[in-house]
């Protein structure tokens, strides 16, 4: 059995991304304590109430038709077998930039997304802290960005007298610089959390590189959403970045809008 991807389950998803960051946005607003994982990156009770907000909820809705591979269970060792990538799974993280979100700067992300032969067919990014979401699907990218509803955005064709380029605003390297060389780049601006894939979706940006450490939640519904609105994510031999590998940890990649060549 398997899930249809439906004007109805959109909808739903992205209801169940919205009241995730309610919740999240309680705990923003409240003196929230910071803990340590085992792999020292920082989480919340934002991070835990939005992810069992989240299981809830797609238990609850699907009856478990599919497994869901989420961060913080991840962390606590629990990780469904979804068979080499080749499985349907869903993919949570339920508070994308918790650095961000321990500075206060608004721009961590709810992401859900749906992952089939290991390429992701739909996903929901919301950022509750600064009112934006974006779907991406079957029939295309679609964002709010002002309270007024969801409209399509698509990637703008790359301007030939220099590209936009967006890099993470806590994880930017020296190998990044060393990529974006490669380009002839007119302005770099920097994000947190998957909204960087959301900025090239939108046409805000043309190319954000990750030469660093991210995991398959991290990324899988910022690229449903870059890649139904035109664009591409590449590992650095060009492939594209695939899912449900062992570990779910990904590769270095390049996410790319239109009309850029991969460089030689």
């Amino acid at each position: 059995m398997t899930i249809d991807i439906t004007p109805a389950l959109i909808e739903r998803l992205t209801g169940i991304a919205l009241d995730a960051g309610r919740v999240i946005m309680e705990v923003y607003e409240s003196d929230f304590a910071v803990q340590s994982k085992d792999d020292r990156s920082p989480v919340t009770e934002a991070d835990k109430r939005g992810e069992d907000l989240i299981l809830t909820a797609l238990e609850d809705e699907f009856g478990g038709i599919h497994p869901i591979v989420a961060e913080e269970s991840a962390s606590a060792g629990r990780l469904p077998d979804v068979d080499g990538g080749r499985a349907t799974f869903w993919l949570v993280d339920p508070l994308d930039g918790t650095k961000e979100f321990i500075k206060r700067r608004g721009e961590f992300t709810v992401n859900i997304a749906l992952i089939r032969e290991g390429q992701p067919v739909l996903g929901v990014v919301h950022a509750p802290a600064i009112g934006e979401t974006y779907v991406g699907g079957p029939d295309g990218a679609l964002a709010d960005l002002d309270g007024s509803g969801l409209k399509p955005i698509s990637c703008r064709q790359a301007p030939a007298e220099g590209i936009s380029a967006v890099v993470s605003a806590s994880h930017k390297s020296p190998e990044t610089d060393d990529f974006l060389a490669q380009f002839t780049v007119a302005d770099e601006v920097s994000a947190g959390s998957s909204l960087k894939f959301c900025r090239v979706a939108s046409g805000a940006a043309d190319l954000y590189p990750r030469l660093g450490r991210t995991m398959e939640w991290d990324t899988g519904a910022g690229h449903a959403v870059l890649a139904a609105a035109g664009g591409r994510v590449l590992t650095m031999d060009g492939n594209d970045l695939g899912y449900g590998k062992p570990g779910f940890e990904n590769p270095h990649f390049v996410a790319l809008g239109k009309g850029l060549p991969w460089p030689e």
